[in-house]
């Protein structure tokens, strides 16, 4: 397997685990792929770790996604960002909705942890 294809691998599979965390509302899960100082860029401002593991406290907040499109760009030997286009729907409602989501993972001892993650609504609006 090609070294890009490895890390995409891997990549995929950890930001799966956080989706899969908002689907089953396991918090620990959660709060196990991000870092302490992790920084996330939402459409309503700024969140760390504990805002991202908070919105779990209620229990799972999504009920079906399906990751797509993903592209993987190394930034140094421990350092990744992985993007891609998610399609989910969440919990209680019907309505699909699309975003675009950026995620820099970096390697530790026992596996990745994400550092910081952006996500875009899909909107299909151009950017002027």
């Amino acid at each position: 397997m090609m070294l890009m294809d490895k890390l995409m691998n891997e990549l995929i599979a950890c930001e799966t685990a956080v989706w899969e965390a908002l689907v089953t509302g396991d918090a620990a899960a959660d709060a196990a792929a991000l870092s302490a100082d992790f920084l996330g860029v939402y459409p309503d401002g700024f969140a760390g770790r504990d805002s991202h593991t908070g919105q779990l406290s209620n229990g799972p907040t999504v009920a079906s996604y399906q990751l797509s499109e993903a592209r993987v760009m190394p930034l140094g030997p421990d350092h990744a960002l992985l993007a891609y286009r998610a399609s989910f729907v969440r919990t209680g409602r019907e309505r699909r909705e699309g975003m675009f989501v950026s995620s820099i993972w970096r390697r530790c001892d026992d596996g990745w942890t994400n550092i910081f993650s952006q996500d875009t609504p899909a909107t299909g609006q151009a950017v002027p």
